[in-house]
């Protein structure tokens, strides 16, 4: 796998780059401002009181300010000086502040563009003078990219993991271990571990249906059925969310046309693994994590959405893989607002299933959790397991695992060491 980094050419974008941000972060502010959509998961729910009237525009600028701040300036701006690639951290989530903050609606979009401008302009300047400093950090981050893709594979691991026990996470863990050895020795061009999460996704999902249907058989050998009121308050809401969005589907279909060509000019990466993948070029890759990552999230935006009546800026999030893999802007804006427009119309069909799918949702919980987890790597694993090494012992024990797991990839003619 190549570490060159589209970072070390600096953050340059073109003209029609250049106006695509700005353009979509006007529209996603002015989203935003119409509490139609965020893209932060933690303060949608807050949504439902300010567009109810029970809340104020400042109090949700504050609480989206609040939640966002963090991973602005601590994970979108480093993220995209040490890649030279774009993320929703950096590039959404201030506009969903920006657009919540704006008292008028024609301001909203003003506001947004001027942070497309400030990305689109500033970025390279920050990225000049990180690498003047007389310690240049940002050419230290770059190096990061190999261990956080390797790392990012024990993500599915550590979901099934904590949601059905060590023996399971165990049998994953083999499993993909042994998947990413056999892809770096037969197709030695493919990220290897595309194929690892593949199969653990799915074994993740697989488990929790399982659970599932064996819990509705053992309900109704019981003779226990489900009840739905038709006074149900929660299915009213749900309903009444549904309406709302679907009242606004042709908005939504030029958001997703936009977030569709932005992914489509691989100057955008949806995530950490995927940012250094869109560096490197290898976008098959990055589609390809990505597309695992839809999983965890489906549930969550799905839920929340119908609860709040608000959206995620970027829907499932599917337009990001579809994006990576389009041949041109213009198709990739037409399957961008068809995609958005399936899924807003799907809404309450998803919020039913997932009603009677609550292994599966809580999957998506712990896939979510696990994705944010992983970057602790076998440390957290540890944990995750049930500390059979102990803490004091985890680090020196994770440097002779990794040590006999480098030899073990030297023998295979998988890795071969720097010599001093």
């Amino acid at each position: 796998m190549s570490s060159t980094l589209a970072a070390g050419a600096g953050l340059d974008f073109t003209l029609a780059q250049q106006l695509t941000v700005i353009a979509l972060c006007a529209l996603t502010a002015y989203i935003s401002h119409m509490a139609l959509a965020v893209f932060n998961d933690g303060v949608r729910p807050f949504l439902l009181d300010f567009i109810q009237g029970r809340t104020t525009r400042s109090a949700t600028t504050a609480v989206s300010f609040g939640l966002s701040a963090g991973f602005i300036f601590g994970l979108g701006a480093p993220m995209a000086l040490s890649t030279g690639v774009l993320n929703p951290w950096l590039v959404f989530l201030p506009t969903d502040i920006l657009g919540m903050l704006a008292p008028k609606k024609w301001l909203a979009p003003i506001l947004g563009g001027a942070w497309g401008a400030v990305v689109v302009f500033g970025l390279n300047g920050a990225n000049d003078v990180a690498h003047d400093l007389p310690v240049d950090f940002i050419t230290a981050m770059q190096q990061m990219s190999t261990p956080i893709l390797f790392l990012f594979t024990l993500f599915p691991v550590l979901a099934i993991t904590k949601q059905f026990g060590r023996k399971w996470g165990g049998v994953a863990g083999g499993l993909e271990l042994a998947l990413v050895v056999l892809t770096m020795k037969l197709w030695p061009k493919m990220f290897a571990g595309a194929l690892a999460m593949a199969v653990g996704v799915l074994m993740l999902i697989a488990l929790a249906v399982a659970k599932d249907m064996k819990q509705r058989k053992a309900d109704k050998a019981a003779g226990v059925t489900g009840i739905v009121l038709d006074d149900d308050p929660m299915a009213s809401l749900f309903s009444a969310s549904a309406a709302r969005l679907r009242r606004h589907l042709p908005l939504f279909m030029v958001l997703g046309a936009g977030v569709c060509v932005l992914a489509q000019m691989h100057i955008f990466g949806g995530g950490e693994a995927t940012s250094f993948l869109i560096a490197k070029g290898q976008y098959a890759e990055a589609a390809q994590v990505d597309f695992y990552r839809v999983f965890g999230f489906i549930p969550l935006i799905a839920t929340t959405a119908l609860a709040s009546g608000a959206y995620g800026i970027a829907g499932f999030t599917l337009v990001y893989p579809i994006g990576y893999l389009m041949p041109n802007p213009f198709l990739a804006a037409i399957v961008g607002a068809v995609v958005f427009a399936l899924e807003v119309l799907a809404l309450s069909s998803i919020g039913k299933v997932l009603g009677k799918l609550p292994s599966v949702r809580d999957s998506s919980e712990y896939l979510r959790s696990a994705i944010g987890d992983t970057f602790g790597g076998l440390y957290l694993l540890n944990d995750a397991m049930g500390r059979p090494v102990v803490r004091m012992a985890a680090a020196p024990a994770a440097v002779i695992v990794g040590g006999i797991l480098l030899n073990v990839l030297y023998w295979l003619d998988l890795f071969t060491p720097i010599k001093g």
